[in-house]
């Protein structure tokens, strides 16, 4: 089959060395980027502090717009900060969890650095309620939707669960807390860049993710969308310079904020890595999200089949509707075998509770997915012989 999104092959170096099925938790390294760094020293050695005024300042909004047409946010509505756990940390500050609305309601299936945050709340009267999963793979939507009340605050839930790639809905979610006057935080880090999302169209409150993963960014470069019409009455308490009105004042007395999304940053930012970010912004806009979904599905489904041919069961939803980029696969002696592929460039990796989670992209062959399930049966039959 004639595959014109294996043409971006050629801009990831380190598809030559691996069969790298791993994007759900390090993107491939855009063979650009090395230029962007590049690009970062040079500026610092040539400009020095004049950088600041000649692009660093605007980068926590600039670079921010390219996630923005990815997610389906407006110019100006991102802001780039350091990681998940900054963003979610921003949101809960801008809450009062000391009356009788204060309660967060979550999956159980959430990311474990959410809910941390999400816990240490308690300790200022928040209330936290997550829905836990009855098969380990999705969370009845019904429950969760129960669990959102005339006294709940926040509902911050994922797009799609990280473990096994099952997608939330969003939009049914988003309606029945705006019925309650409660808030939405979604999660779109195991989505932007491989499941379409429009945040504005779906009417989510917040949105948080980062550039780990299948936006090919790197580490250093988590973003936050905030609903616009919400900036004039959010005051974060998680703050800094850069979210005052006039910084350079350097005004010692009360905050005053930023008008704009700038109000939602903190101190100095991360420039390294928003400009290693940029370059697999830019390549998952020029391919397309959607172009990368019906590839994604194609090859998920595909990758799934093999998996039960070979005798394997699999934690990730059959329904394509239902399901992310990833497919986790249950193998006995998973974290072993997990250790033996990455040994042999494999790249994959393993969740306890869950099995080896196996991640096409947009630049992975058919073949590639043959090979990984041969490689596990192959490794598995040599444990048994032993």
């Amino acid at each position: 089959m004639a595959d014109p999104l294996l043409e971006w092959r050629q801009e990831f170096p380190a598809l030559d060395k691996s069969v790298y099925l791993i994007s759900h938790s390090l993107g491939a390294m855009p063979r650009r980027t090395r230029d962007r760094l590049n690009e970062y020293a040079d500026v610092w050695s040539t400009r020095s502090i004049r950088a600041w005024e000649e692009g660093w300042w605007d980068m926590p909004i600039s670079v921010g717009n390219l996630v923005a047409k990815i997610i389906g946010a407006g110019e100006g509505e991102v802001t780039m900060h350091p990681n998940v756990s900054v963003c979610q940390s921003v949101i809960a500050s801008c809450f009062d969890f000391g009356g009788r609305r204060n309660k967060i309601v979550s999956e159980g299936l959430n990311f474990p650095s959410n809910l941390y945050v999400h816990r240490q709340l308690e300790r200022l009267g928040a209330r936290v309620v997550t829905v836990p999963s009855e098969d380990g793979i999705t969370i009845p939507q019904d429950k969760l939707l129960a669990a959102i009340d005339a006294e709940t605050l926040l509902v911050s839930v994922s797009h799609v669960i990280f473990k096994s790639a099952f997608i939330q809905d969003l939009r049914a979610i988003t309606q029945r807390a705006h019925q309650v006057g409660a808030r939405v935080v979604a999660d779109v880090y195991q989505s932007a860049g491989t499941v379409p999302i429009d945040v504005r169209q779906l009417g989510v409150d917040f949105a948080t993710g980062g550039s780990v993963k299948w936006l090919c960014g790197g580490p250093g470069a988590g973003y936050l969308y905030v609903r616009r019409d919400l900036w004039p009455t959010l005051a974060p308490r998680v703050t800094g310079w850069m979210a005052h009105r006039k910084p350079f004042d350097f005004d010692p007395g009360p905050i005053d904020f930023a008008d704009d999304a700038y109000r939602f940053l903190q101190g100095t930012p991360n420039i390294p890595g928003l400009y290693a970010a940029r370059s697999g912004y830019e390549i998952i806009n020029q391919v397309g999200v959607e172009n990368i979904r019906a590839k994604s599905i194609r090859q998920t489904s595909m990758l799934i089949d093999l998996a039960e041919q070979a005798g394997y069961r699999v934690n990730s939803p059959r329904n394509p509707a239902q399901r992310g980029g990833t497919v986790t696969v249950e193998v006995p002696n998973g974290y072993e075998i997990t250790q033996e592929l990455l040994r042999r460039d494999f790249l994959v990796d393993y969740r306890p509770g869950a099995g080896i989670r196996i991640a096409p992209h947009f630049y992975t062959r058919d073949q590639e997915l043959e090979l990984v399930i041969e490689e596990i049966r192959s490794l598995e039959r040599a444990a048994v012989a032993r």
